[in-house]
């Protein structure tokens, strides 16, 4: 008997909310616009149409892979060329939504191919998704449809299985084939998010992106401490969204409880594309929730 998750019309909605928001983000990436103020115009999007971010918004450029956000003093404005990956989330209740594109800012058009070829890997992906087919088949057509541009998969980083407040929930999507032998099971709600590049298709951790996470609850002890977990629980948030002092400071104390999350940089400088659709595993294939 198939497990559909509880509270579907939340899981659709946040869909819909964040496919919205990801569209809201490409059209607003224009030379000289800041990141942060990119990011804070997604994030209030989000807000204004009664979800919550899932996790912060992603703005990683040219060879960043994943994991940049701006922080609360960030002045880095978009450059023409600048190869922006617009990666947000959103949720209702801990139901969740992930989505992703790629722009060239300034269209100034030197890596169309490039944003072509993950955005065919991602329906390529999606066109593969069956309840009962195997994860390598839809990595499979991944692959195929990176290697039919000239480019190479990104092969360290995966989609990946979402439940109710958990971002990650145990299953990897890879982009290449031979890396899984896990089942797609009806009802389940899955990321499908490939990484193309023109590197070498790994990547490694770079700074420090502006993005942590409760590892656990923190329990009752740090009641300060206490009310941060109970709005981000174990969902990615940043400390831009704090501005209260009194939890600013327990966050700083409770650093041994939070998991930072670096920036993943492309091993050989090679400039990264990404595209990414939440779908929910029906009985005849993947039904798309975060379409825009």
């Amino acid at each position: 008997m198939p497990r559909y998750p509880a509270r579907l019309d939340d899981w659709r909605r946040a869909g819909r909310i964040a496919g919205r928001a990801r569209e809201l983000g490409l059209r607003l990436a224009r030379p000289g616009t800041a990141r942060r103020e990119l990011a804070e115009q997604i994030e209030a999007f989000i807000r204004d149409q009664g979800a919550e971010p899932a996790f912060p918004t992603n703005l990683s450029r040219n060879w960043e892979a994943a994991h940049y956000t701006p922080s609360e003093t960030d002045t880095e404005l978009l450059v023409p060329g600048d190869l922006l990956k617009v990666d947000v989330g959103a949720h209702i209740g801990g139901a969740i939504a992930d989505t992703a594109g790629t722009v060239e800012v300034g269209e100034t058009h030197r890596h169309d191919r490039l944003v072509k070829a993950v955005r065919d890997a991602v329906d390529a992906g999606i066109q593969a998704v069956r309840p009962g087919g195997s994860v390598d088949a839809v990595s499979r057509s991944i692959e195929r449809a990176i290697h039919a541009q000239g480019y190479k998969p990104v092969v360290d980083l995966t989609g990946h299985t979402i439940e109710s407040y958990v971002l990650h929930a145990g299953k990897s999507i890879p982009s290449v084939g031979g890396y899984s032998t896990a089942s797609l099971e009806e009802g389940e709600i899955v990321a499908i998010e490939p990484f193309v590049t023109n590197g070498e298709g790994h990547i490694e951790d770079g700074p420090f992106g502006n993005i942590v996470r409760f590892r656990a609850d923190p329990g009752n002890k740090d009641p300060v401490l206490a009310r941060a977990f109970a709005r981000f629980r174990t969902l990615p948030f940043t400390t831009r969204w704090v501005a209260d002092p009194e939890e600013k400071t327990a966050l700083k104390r409770a650093r041994r409880l939070l998991q930072t999350y670096p920036v993943f940089i492309e091993t050989g400088r090679g400039w990264v594309a990404q595209a990414e659709h939440t779908v929910l595993v029906g009985p005849a294939g993947a039904e798309v929730l975060t379409a825009a």
